[in-house]
């Protein structure tokens, strides 16, 4: 990095991440003039790939705390701005050059950055607070979710020159929220554990009720999660904490919808998209919106809400697909055919892609095309031993055709 630019540090506090620590430290090497590791009791060889990235490596006795660990980092820490990420999370390639803009005005304190959830089951993409200034009085707290952002409006205050920049785009991927991470690593009893011996200090704050509340209703304590966000939505109000509202709409909107008061449920997704949160935050409200309108027969409210879908992000390939049903509901089929097609080039490997293909493709009387996608899909859905290829193949038979026979591969 040039001398006369701010300079950069990476840090991470690490345990046994030996599996996945140099996928993050490649994607940084290029754009970080150094790297933290904080240690907190690795038995497998972390430390020493983290050495071999030119890393410096501290210890930490663990204590069930990560802001007291973040800060402890953060307290060895001698360059301008701080990068913190985990193990599980890694820079996208293409956006090295825009983080390293987003640090170079002298106003800029903290840079928001947008990440994107691999394998999150909702909202495909968050918010953090992970790139800032190094300055005393920036610091993490909370024992789980630990953020810096409570230090960030307290130090708004006392120096108000200070300004608070996003990186729209895309800028970390994440892959902690796949399913068979989370139940092997227990990490939903741990984060309740944490949560919860913060809240009971702190009842009223609304970024724990938020996270806490959605988790609850998940272990199917719905009425105390239900409880916990509407205290949250409530002195997130008083406050006006755009991100903090968003997401406690957003996590309502789902409970109502679980609970089958589409109504209700309707009135918090609108509510969230009404808070003025980068647009790709949105994603989420936008595509189980849509669902809300398929659900209730208004399939031109849906088709509205997915293709404000595909417009704030052309690569998701779940906004194509939900679009393509729609608009084969709505007789639109070639349309229809398209999107699906867009959502298999984004994601090839869904089985219900393809099927859906082959039902459209079928209705506009296109049958080599659509025998086609429905080999496809039975391919796919055979290589995830679900009985929905057999019940494809039986489907095609009673209709008069051989799906042994069709023509094309799986891609």
């Amino acid at each position: 990095m040039s001398s006369d630019s701010a300079r950069l540090c990476l840090s991470l506090v690490v345990k046994n991440e030996s599996h996945q620590i140099d996928r993050c430290l490649a994607s940084m090497r290029d754009w970080v003039d150094e790297i933290l590791v904080l240690d907190t009791g690795s038995t497998d060889d972390t430390v020493d790939k983290a050495r071999a990235y030119g890393a410096q490596v501290e210890f930490f006795d663990w204590c069930n705390d990560f802001a007291a660990a973040r800060n402890a980092a953060l307290a060895k820490i001698t360059a301008d701005w701080v990068l913190v990420l985990d193990a599980d999370e890694w820079l996208l390639p293409a956006v090295g050059p825009a983080l390293r803009e987003a640090i170079a005005p002298p106003e800029h304190l903290v840079v928001n950055l947008v990440r994107r959830e691999i394998g999150a089951v909702q909202s495909p993409y968050s918010l953090v607070s992970r790139l800032f200034r190094r300055h005393p009085g920036v610091q993490f707290d909370r024992p789980y979710h630990a953020i810096i952002d409570d230090s960030v409006m307290a130090l708004l205050q006392r120096e108000p020159h200070w300004k608070i920049a996003s990186l729209a785009i895309p800028a970390i991927d994440h892959d902690g929220y796949r399913l068979d991470r989370i139940a092997s690593e227990s990490k939903a009893e741990r984060a309740r554990a944490a949560m919860e011996q913060f809240w009971q200090a702190h009842p009223d704050d609304p970024y724990v009720c938020s996270k806490l509340g959605a988790l609850l209703i998940d272990f199917g304590e719905v009425e105390q999660g239900r409880q916990l966000l509407k205290t949250g939505l409530k002195r997130a109000e008083q406050e006006q904490l755009v991100e903090v509202l968003y997401e406690l709409h957003y996590h309502l909107a789902i409970f109502y919808s679980q609970q089958q008061q589409l109504d209700l449920a309707r009135a918090h997704y609108r509510a969230a998209l009404k808070q003025p949160v980068l647009p790709i935050l949105t994603l989420g409200s936008l595509i189980n919106l849509g669902g809300l309108y398929r659900q209730q027969g208004d399939l031109r409210s849906a088709c509205d809400s997915y293709q404000k879908a595909t417009q704030i992000d052309p690569n998701f390939a779940i906004a194509h697909y939900s679009l393509g049903s729609t608009l084969r509901a709505m007789n639109r089929t070639m349309e229809a055919i398209a999107h699906y097609e867009r959502a298999i080039e984004l994601d090839p490997q869904k089985p219900e892609f393809y099927q859906n293909l082959g039902a459209a493709f079928l209705k506009g009387g296109n049958v080599p095309e659509s025998l086609k996608a429905f080999k496809c899909a039975i391919v796919l859905y055979e290589a995830q031993q679900s009985p929905e290829g057999d019940r494809i193949r039986q489907t095609l038979r009673e209709l008069g055709f051989d799906p042994d026979r069709a023509p094309g591969n799986a891609q």
